[in-house]
Protein backbone atom coordinates (compact mmCIF):
# COMPACT_ATOMS: atom_id res chain seq x y z
CA UNK A 1 0.00 0.00 0.00
CA UNK A 2 2.82 2.37 0.88
CA UNK A 3 4.62 1.59 -2.38
CA UNK A 4 1.48 2.38 -4.36
CA UNK A 5 1.06 5.73 -2.57
CA UNK A 6 4.69 6.69 -3.22
CA UNK A 7 4.40 5.79 -6.91
CA UNK A 8 1.22 7.88 -7.16
CA UNK A 9 2.71 10.82 -5.28
CA UNK A 10 5.65 11.30 -7.64
CA UNK A 11 3.37 11.02 -10.65
CA UNK A 12 0.85 13.55 -9.33
CA UNK A 13 0.38 16.43 -11.73
CA UNK A 14 -0.32 20.07 -10.93
CA UNK A 15 -0.78 23.19 -13.03
CA UNK A 16 2.40 24.48 -14.66
CA UNK A 17 1.63 28.18 -14.20
CA UNK A 18 3.51 28.59 -10.86
CA UNK A 19 6.69 27.12 -12.37
CA UNK A 20 6.38 29.33 -15.45
CA UNK A 21 5.88 32.49 -13.38
CA UNK A 22 8.78 31.51 -11.13
CA UNK A 23 11.02 31.07 -14.18
CA UNK A 24 9.91 34.45 -15.55
CA UNK A 25 10.49 36.42 -12.35
CA UNK A 26 13.73 34.61 -11.51
CA UNK A 27 15.17 35.39 -14.95
CA UNK A 28 14.08 39.03 -14.81
CA UNK A 29 15.52 39.52 -11.32
CA UNK A 30 18.84 38.05 -12.44
CA UNK A 31 18.87 40.20 -15.58
CA UNK A 32 18.25 43.36 -13.52
CA UNK A 33 20.92 42.28 -11.01
CA UNK A 34 23.54 41.94 -13.75
CA UNK A 35 22.64 45.36 -15.19
CA UNK A 36 22.82 46.90 -11.70
CA UNK A 37 26.20 45.28 -11.02
CA UNK A 38 27.58 46.59 -14.30
CA UNK A 39 26.06 50.09 -13.94
CA UNK A 40 27.55 50.54 -10.46
CA UNK A 41 31.04 49.93 -11.80
CA UNK A 42 31.52 46.86 -9.61
CA UNK A 43 33.01 44.73 -12.40
CA UNK A 44 35.94 47.13 -12.60
CA UNK A 45 36.16 47.73 -8.85
CA UNK A 46 35.86 44.15 -7.63
CA UNK A 47 37.39 42.09 -10.43
CA UNK A 48 39.68 44.21 -12.60
CA UNK A 49 41.33 46.68 -10.23
CA UNK A 50 42.61 44.22 -7.57
CA UNK A 51 46.10 42.81 -8.13
CA UNK A 52 45.24 39.64 -6.24
CA UNK A 53 42.04 37.63 -5.93
CA UNK A 54 41.10 35.30 -3.08
CA UNK A 55 40.13 31.86 -4.33
CA UNK A 56 37.94 29.06 -3.02
CA UNK A 57 39.90 25.95 -2.12
CA UNK A 58 39.88 23.64 -5.15
CA UNK A 59 38.84 26.46 -7.49
CA UNK A 60 42.11 28.39 -7.64
CA UNK A 61 41.93 28.17 -11.44
CA UNK A 62 38.83 30.37 -11.53
CA UNK A 63 40.08 33.93 -12.08
CA UNK A 64 38.77 37.15 -13.65
CA UNK A 65 39.28 37.22 -17.41
CA UNK A 66 40.68 40.72 -17.75
CA UNK A 67 38.51 42.89 -19.99
CA UNK A 68 36.75 39.70 -21.13
CA UNK A 69 35.12 39.71 -17.69
CA UNK A 70 32.66 42.19 -19.19
CA UNK A 71 31.84 39.61 -21.86
CA UNK A 72 31.24 37.03 -19.11
CA UNK A 73 28.72 39.35 -17.45
CA UNK A 74 27.12 40.05 -20.83
CA UNK A 75 26.66 36.32 -21.45
CA UNK A 76 25.25 35.90 -17.93
CA UNK A 77 22.78 38.77 -18.41
CA UNK A 78 21.58 37.62 -21.83
CA UNK A 79 21.13 34.05 -20.63
CA UNK A 80 19.11 35.35 -17.65
CA UNK A 81 16.81 37.21 -20.06
CA UNK A 82 16.45 34.08 -22.19
CA UNK A 83 15.55 32.10 -19.06
CA UNK A 84 12.89 34.67 -18.21
CA UNK A 85 11.17 34.45 -21.60
CA UNK A 86 11.77 30.73 -21.91
CA UNK A 87 13.83 30.90 -25.11
CA UNK A 88 16.25 28.02 -25.72
CA UNK A 89 15.58 27.43 -22.05
CA UNK A 90 17.77 24.42 -21.34
CA UNK A 91 20.81 26.01 -22.98
CA UNK A 92 20.02 29.36 -21.35
CA UNK A 93 19.70 28.07 -17.79
CA UNK A 94 22.85 25.95 -18.10
CA UNK A 95 24.73 28.98 -19.47
CA UNK A 96 23.38 31.18 -16.69
CA UNK A 97 24.34 28.67 -13.99
CA UNK A 98 27.87 28.25 -15.32
CA UNK A 99 28.52 31.95 -15.95
CA UNK A 100 26.99 33.15 -12.68
CA UNK A 101 28.79 30.50 -10.64
CA UNK A 102 32.07 31.34 -12.38
CA UNK A 103 31.52 34.99 -11.42
CA UNK A 104 30.78 33.94 -7.84
CA UNK A 105 33.97 31.88 -7.66
CA UNK A 106 36.29 34.54 -9.13
CA UNK A 107 36.93 36.20 -5.77
CA UNK A 108 35.95 34.83 -2.37
CA UNK A 109 35.93 38.40 -1.05
CA UNK A 110 32.49 38.94 -2.62
CA UNK A 111 30.87 35.86 -1.04
CA UNK A 112 27.23 36.36 -0.10
CA UNK A 113 24.66 33.77 0.92
CA UNK A 114 22.27 34.94 -1.76
CA UNK A 115 24.86 34.42 -4.51
CA UNK A 116 25.16 30.84 -3.33
CA UNK A 117 21.37 30.56 -3.26
CA UNK A 118 21.14 31.77 -6.86
CA UNK A 119 23.71 29.20 -7.99
CA UNK A 120 21.80 26.41 -6.25
CA UNK A 121 18.45 27.55 -7.61
CA UNK A 122 19.70 27.92 -11.18
CA UNK A 123 21.30 24.46 -10.93
CA UNK A 124 17.97 22.99 -9.78
CA UNK A 125 16.11 24.74 -12.62
CA UNK A 126 18.29 22.94 -15.17
CA UNK A 127 16.36 19.74 -14.39
CA UNK A 128 12.86 21.24 -14.20
CA UNK A 129 10.46 21.66 -17.16
CA UNK A 130 10.04 25.39 -16.54
CA UNK A 131 9.65 26.16 -20.25
CA UNK A 132 6.78 23.84 -21.16
CA UNK A 133 4.19 26.54 -20.43
CA UNK A 134 4.05 30.26 -21.26
CA UNK A 135 7.42 30.43 -22.96
CA UNK A 136 8.94 31.30 -26.33
CA UNK A 137 9.95 27.66 -26.66
CA UNK A 138 6.32 26.55 -26.30
CA UNK A 139 5.19 29.21 -28.77
CA UNK A 140 7.76 28.21 -31.37
CA UNK A 141 6.95 24.52 -31.03
CA UNK A 142 3.22 25.33 -31.17
CA UNK A 143 2.61 23.14 -28.16
CA UNK A 144 2.55 23.55 -24.43
CA UNK A 145 1.86 21.47 -21.33
CA UNK A 146 -0.42 23.07 -18.77
CA UNK A 147 0.39 20.42 -16.14
CA UNK A 148 3.75 19.29 -14.76
CA UNK A 149 4.75 16.76 -12.08
CA UNK A 150 3.93 18.27 -8.70
CA UNK A 151 7.36 17.44 -7.29
CA UNK A 152 9.01 19.86 -9.75
CA UNK A 153 7.36 22.82 -8.02
CA UNK A 154 7.69 21.24 -4.58
CA UNK A 155 11.47 20.94 -5.03
CA UNK A 156 11.68 24.74 -5.39
CA UNK A 157 9.55 25.14 -2.26
CA UNK A 158 11.81 22.75 -0.34
CA UNK A 159 14.94 24.69 -1.32
CA UNK A 160 13.34 27.97 -0.27
CA UNK A 161 12.17 26.36 2.97
CA UNK A 162 15.70 25.15 3.74
CA UNK A 163 17.10 28.65 3.26
CA UNK A 164 14.56 30.25 5.61
CA UNK A 165 14.49 27.53 8.26
CA UNK A 166 18.26 27.18 8.49
CA UNK A 167 18.64 30.96 8.66
CA UNK A 168 16.32 30.79 11.68
CA UNK A 169 18.19 27.89 13.29
CA UNK A 170 21.46 29.80 12.89
CA UNK A 171 19.98 32.63 14.97
CA UNK A 172 19.39 30.29 17.90
CA UNK A 173 22.56 31.31 19.72
CA UNK A 174 23.24 33.35 22.83
CA UNK A 175 24.87 36.25 20.99
CA UNK A 176 21.81 36.80 18.80
CA UNK A 177 19.08 36.15 21.37
CA UNK A 178 20.57 37.22 24.71
CA UNK A 179 23.07 39.90 23.69
CA UNK A 180 21.13 41.19 20.64
CA UNK A 181 24.38 41.06 18.71
CA UNK A 182 25.20 42.26 16.14
CA UNK A 183 21.97 44.28 15.76
CA UNK A 184 22.88 46.29 18.86
CA UNK A 185 25.92 47.52 16.93
CA UNK A 186 24.27 48.03 13.54
CA UNK A 187 20.85 49.54 14.24
CA UNK A 188 21.89 52.70 16.14
CA UNK A 189 23.84 53.82 13.05
CA UNK A 190 20.51 54.17 11.20
CA UNK A 191 19.69 57.34 13.15
CA UNK A 192 18.77 59.22 9.97
CA UNK A 193 15.86 56.87 9.20
CA UNK A 194 12.63 58.94 9.17
CA UNK A 195 10.35 58.71 12.25
CA UNK A 196 12.12 55.80 13.97
CA UNK A 197 15.83 56.46 13.43
CA UNK A 198 16.31 58.69 16.45
CA UNK A 199 13.66 57.05 18.62
CA UNK A 200 13.05 53.32 18.80
CA UNK A 201 16.14 52.50 16.70
CA UNK A 202 18.19 53.69 19.66
CA UNK A 203 16.29 51.67 22.26
CA UNK A 204 17.77 48.56 23.86
CA UNK A 205 14.45 46.71 23.86
CA UNK A 206 14.15 47.21 20.10
CA UNK A 207 17.44 45.42 19.44
CA UNK A 208 16.20 42.37 21.35
CA UNK A 209 12.76 42.53 19.75
CA UNK A 210 14.31 42.57 16.27
CA UNK A 211 16.63 39.68 17.13
CA UNK A 212 13.86 37.44 18.47
CA UNK A 213 11.41 38.45 15.72
CA UNK A 214 14.00 37.68 13.04
CA UNK A 215 14.66 34.24 14.48
CA UNK A 216 10.95 33.39 14.83
CA UNK A 217 10.17 34.74 11.38
CA UNK A 218 12.81 32.61 9.65
CA UNK A 219 11.81 29.45 11.50
CA UNK A 220 8.08 29.87 10.94
CA UNK A 221 7.75 31.38 7.48
CA UNK A 222 8.20 28.17 5.40
CA UNK A 223 5.36 26.46 7.30
CA UNK A 224 3.10 29.53 7.22
CA UNK A 225 3.59 29.72 3.45
CA UNK A 226 2.76 26.04 3.02
CA UNK A 227 -0.51 26.30 4.98
CA UNK A 228 -3.23 27.82 2.80
CA UNK A 229 -5.04 29.66 5.62
CA UNK A 230 -1.89 31.51 6.71
CA UNK A 231 -0.31 31.94 3.28
CA UNK A 232 -1.47 35.49 2.56
CA UNK A 233 -0.49 36.64 6.05
CA UNK A 234 2.89 34.94 5.62
CA UNK A 235 3.46 36.65 2.28
CA UNK A 236 2.66 40.04 3.81
CA UNK A 237 5.27 39.23 6.47
CA UNK A 238 7.76 38.31 3.75
CA UNK A 239 7.19 41.63 1.97
CA UNK A 240 7.45 43.68 5.17
CA UNK A 241 10.50 41.83 6.47
CA UNK A 242 12.49 42.05 3.25
CA UNK A 243 11.57 45.66 2.49
CA UNK A 244 12.47 46.69 6.05
CA UNK A 245 15.81 44.87 5.95
CA UNK A 246 16.52 46.42 2.54
CA UNK A 247 15.97 49.88 4.07
CA UNK A 248 18.27 49.07 6.98
CA UNK A 249 21.07 47.22 5.22
CA UNK A 250 22.73 47.41 1.77
CA UNK A 251 21.82 43.90 0.61
CA UNK A 252 21.08 44.65 -3.02
CA UNK A 253 18.46 42.69 -4.97
CA UNK A 254 18.19 39.82 -2.51
CA UNK A 255 15.00 41.04 -0.73
CA UNK A 256 13.18 41.40 -4.05
CA UNK A 257 14.41 38.00 -5.25
CA UNK A 258 13.03 36.37 -2.10
CA UNK A 259 9.71 38.25 -2.34
CA UNK A 260 8.99 37.10 -5.90
CA UNK A 261 10.32 33.61 -5.17
CA UNK A 262 7.79 33.04 -2.37
CA UNK A 263 4.98 33.51 -4.88
CA UNK A 264 5.62 29.89 -5.88
CA UNK A 265 3.82 28.82 -2.68
CA UNK A 266 0.53 30.31 -3.91
CA UNK A 267 -2.25 28.48 -5.71
CA UNK A 268 -2.00 28.25 -9.50
CA UNK A 269 -4.96 30.61 -9.91
CA UNK A 270 -2.81 33.59 -8.88
CA UNK A 271 -0.10 32.66 -11.37
CA UNK A 272 -2.66 32.21 -14.14
CA UNK A 273 -3.94 35.73 -13.40
CA UNK A 274 -0.37 37.04 -13.66
CA UNK A 275 0.11 35.26 -16.98
CA UNK A 276 -3.22 36.49 -18.33
CA UNK A 277 -2.34 40.05 -17.30
CA UNK A 278 1.00 39.82 -19.12
CA UNK A 279 -0.67 38.38 -22.21
CA UNK A 280 -3.36 41.05 -22.29
CA UNK A 281 -1.54 44.23 -21.30
CA UNK A 282 2.14 43.61 -22.08
CA UNK A 283 2.28 41.08 -24.91
CA UNK A 284 -1.14 42.12 -26.20
CA UNK A 285 -1.66 38.79 -27.87
CA UNK A 286 -4.34 36.15 -27.88
CA UNK A 287 -2.21 33.54 -29.63
CA UNK A 288 -3.10 30.08 -28.39
CA UNK A 289 -0.83 27.07 -28.83
CA UNK A 290 -1.97 23.48 -28.69
CA UNK A 291 -2.22 22.21 -25.14
CA UNK A 292 -0.99 18.65 -24.56
CA UNK A 293 -2.08 18.81 -20.92
CA UNK A 294 0.33 16.70 -18.85
CA UNK A 295 4.09 16.82 -19.14
CA UNK A 296 5.95 13.63 -18.21
CA UNK A 297 9.67 13.08 -18.06
CA UNK A 298 10.93 10.34 -20.38
CA UNK A 299 10.75 7.02 -18.52
CA UNK A 300 14.45 6.37 -19.05
CA UNK A 301 15.35 9.64 -17.28
CA UNK A 302 12.58 9.94 -14.67
CA UNK A 303 14.06 7.82 -11.89
CA UNK A 304 17.55 9.21 -12.44
CA UNK A 305 16.37 12.83 -12.26
CA UNK A 306 14.30 12.14 -9.14
CA UNK A 307 17.23 10.43 -7.44
CA UNK A 308 19.59 13.22 -8.44
CA UNK A 309 17.33 16.04 -7.22
CA UNK A 310 16.54 14.12 -4.02
CA UNK A 311 20.28 13.75 -3.36
CA UNK A 312 20.83 17.41 -4.19
CA UNK A 313 18.20 18.54 -1.66
CA UNK A 314 19.50 16.11 0.97
CA UNK A 315 22.96 17.64 0.58
CA UNK A 316 21.51 21.11 1.20
CA UNK A 317 20.07 19.77 4.46
CA UNK A 318 23.36 18.17 5.53
CA UNK A 319 26.01 20.69 4.41
CA UNK A 320 25.19 23.34 7.07
CA UNK A 321 25.97 20.77 9.79
CA UNK A 322 29.55 20.16 8.63
CA UNK A 323 30.80 22.63 11.24
CA UNK A 324 30.30 19.86 13.81
CA UNK A 325 33.34 18.14 12.31
CA UNK A 326 35.57 20.95 13.60
CA UNK A 327 36.59 21.86 17.17
CA UNK A 328 36.36 25.39 18.51
CA UNK A 329 33.84 28.21 18.18
CA UNK A 330 32.32 28.42 14.70
CA UNK A 331 31.98 32.21 14.69
CA UNK A 332 35.67 32.49 15.57
CA UNK A 333 37.30 29.91 13.30
CA UNK A 334 34.60 30.11 10.56
CA UNK A 335 35.32 26.48 9.66
CA UNK A 336 32.05 25.34 8.11
CA UNK A 337 30.52 28.83 8.28
CA UNK A 338 29.91 29.55 4.61
CA UNK A 339 27.30 27.83 2.44
CA UNK A 340 25.04 27.26 5.43
CA UNK A 341 22.56 30.18 5.51
CA UNK A 342 24.18 31.98 8.44
CA UNK A 343 22.96 35.40 7.43
CA UNK A 344 24.22 38.58 9.10
CA UNK A 345 25.05 36.88 12.40
CA UNK A 346 28.37 38.54 13.13
CA UNK A 347 30.07 41.89 13.42
CA UNK A 348 33.68 40.89 13.09
CA UNK A 349 36.57 43.29 12.65
CA UNK A 350 40.27 42.61 12.58
CA UNK A 351 43.77 43.86 11.99
CA UNK A 352 46.36 41.58 10.38
CA UNK A 353 49.92 42.78 9.81
CA UNK A 354 52.33 40.49 7.99
CA UNK A 355 56.06 40.12 8.51
CA UNK A 356 58.42 38.58 5.97
CA UNK A 357 61.34 36.86 7.70
CA UNK A 358 64.58 35.38 6.40
CA UNK A 359 64.51 32.15 8.41
CA UNK A 360 68.31 31.79 8.35
CA UNK A 361 69.46 35.32 9.18
CA UNK A 362 66.42 36.46 11.15
CA UNK A 363 66.18 39.72 9.18
CA UNK A 364 62.62 40.85 8.53
CA UNK A 365 60.39 43.60 7.22
CA UNK A 366 56.70 44.44 7.47
CA UNK A 367 54.27 44.28 4.55
CA UNK A 368 52.06 47.17 3.57
CA UNK A 369 48.80 45.38 2.70
CA UNK A 370 47.66 48.31 0.55
CA UNK A 371 50.43 47.42 -1.92
CA UNK A 372 48.57 44.22 -2.76
CA UNK A 373 44.95 44.45 -1.60
CA UNK A 374 42.06 46.84 -2.00
CA UNK A 375 40.56 48.25 1.19
CA UNK A 376 37.58 45.88 0.85
CA UNK A 377 39.85 42.86 0.38
CA UNK A 378 42.00 43.84 3.35
CA UNK A 379 38.94 44.21 5.54
CA UNK A 380 37.65 40.76 4.61
CA UNK A 381 41.08 39.16 4.91
CA UNK A 382 41.78 40.57 8.37
CA UNK A 383 39.39 38.27 10.27
CA UNK A 384 38.99 35.12 8.14
CA UNK A 385 41.61 32.38 8.61
CA UNK A 386 41.47 30.92 5.10
CA UNK A 387 41.91 34.41 3.64
CA UNK A 388 44.88 35.05 5.94
CA UNK A 389 46.53 31.77 4.92
CA UNK A 390 45.99 32.29 1.20
CA UNK A 391 47.34 35.83 1.39
CA UNK A 392 50.37 34.60 3.36
CA UNK A 393 51.14 32.12 0.57
CA UNK A 394 50.73 34.85 -2.03
CA UNK A 395 53.18 37.09 -0.13
CA UNK A 396 55.63 34.22 0.28
CA UNK A 397 55.54 33.44 -3.45
CA UNK A 398 55.77 37.12 -4.37
CA UNK A 399 58.84 37.89 -2.29
CA UNK A 400 60.53 34.60 -3.22
CA UNK A 401 60.17 35.54 -6.90
CA UNK A 402 61.69 38.94 -6.08
CA UNK A 403 64.86 37.19 -4.91
CA UNK A 404 64.35 36.99 -1.16
CA UNK A 405 65.75 33.79 0.33
CA UNK A 406 64.52 31.44 3.07
CA UNK A 407 61.18 33.24 3.20
CA UNK A 408 58.89 32.81 6.18
CA UNK A 409 55.56 34.62 6.58
CA UNK A 410 54.23 35.52 10.01
CA UNK A 411 51.23 37.59 11.07
CA UNK A 412 50.19 39.69 14.04
CA UNK A 413 46.42 39.41 13.96
CA UNK A 414 43.79 40.73 16.36
CA UNK A 415 40.04 40.28 15.97
CA UNK A 416 36.93 41.57 17.76
CA UNK A 417 33.70 39.55 17.55
CA UNK A 418 30.21 40.91 18.24
CA UNK A 419 31.22 43.75 20.53
CA UNK A 420 33.87 41.86 22.51
CA UNK A 421 37.34 43.26 23.11
CA UNK A 422 39.86 42.66 20.36
CA UNK A 423 42.04 39.63 21.12
CA UNK A 424 44.93 37.89 19.44
CA UNK A 425 43.67 35.71 16.60
CA UNK A 426 46.56 33.89 14.93
CA UNK A 427 49.60 32.25 16.52
CA UNK A 428 52.29 34.75 15.54
CA UNK A 429 55.05 32.12 15.95
CA UNK A 430 53.65 29.91 13.16
CA UNK A 431 55.16 30.31 9.70
CA UNK A 432 52.00 30.46 7.61
CA UNK A 433 54.01 29.94 4.41
CA UNK A 434 54.61 26.38 5.57
CA UNK A 435 50.95 25.70 6.39
CA UNK A 436 49.01 23.92 3.66
CA UNK A 437 45.58 25.01 2.54
CA UNK A 438 43.04 22.25 3.16
CA UNK A 439 39.70 21.47 4.77
CA UNK A 440 41.48 20.34 7.92
CA UNK A 441 41.19 22.20 11.22
CA UNK A 442 43.51 25.20 11.38
CA UNK A 443 45.43 24.69 14.61
CA UNK A 444 47.24 28.01 14.26
CA UNK A 445 44.01 29.91 14.97
CA UNK A 446 44.12 30.73 18.68
CA UNK A 447 41.22 29.49 20.86
CA UNK A 448 38.19 31.70 21.45
CA UNK A 449 38.47 33.13 24.96
CA UNK A 450 34.75 33.85 25.43
CA UNK A 451 31.71 31.62 24.90
CA UNK A 452 28.66 31.56 22.64
CA UNK A 453 26.04 29.25 24.08
CA UNK A 454 23.21 27.37 22.39
CA UNK A 455 23.50 26.47 18.73
CA UNK A 456 20.68 25.71 16.32
CA UNK A 457 23.16 24.99 13.55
Amino acid sequence: MKEKYFTYSIKTQTKAAPLAVFRLFFGLMMFISIIRFWANGWIEKLYLQPKFHFSYFGFEWVKPLGNYTYLLFLVCGISALFVAIGYKYRLAIITFFLSFTYIELMDKTTYLNHYYFISLLSFLLIFLPANVFFSVDAYQKKKQFSYVPKWTIDSVKILLGIVYFYAGLAKVNSDWLFRAMPLKIWLPSEYDLPFIGETIMQQDWFFYAMSWAGMLYDLAIPFLLLYKKTRLFAFCMVVFFHIFTRVLFPIGMFPFIMIVSTLVFFDARLHEKIINFIRKYILKTKTVVQDFKEYHFPKAKRKGILLFIGTFLLLQILIPWRYLLYPGELFWTEEGYRFSWRVMLMEKAGSSNFKIVNLKTGSSFMVDNTDFLTSFQEKQMSFQPDFILEYAHYLGDHFTKQGHENVGVFVESYVALNGRMSTKYINSKVDLYQQKQSFKHKKWVLPFTSEIKIKGI
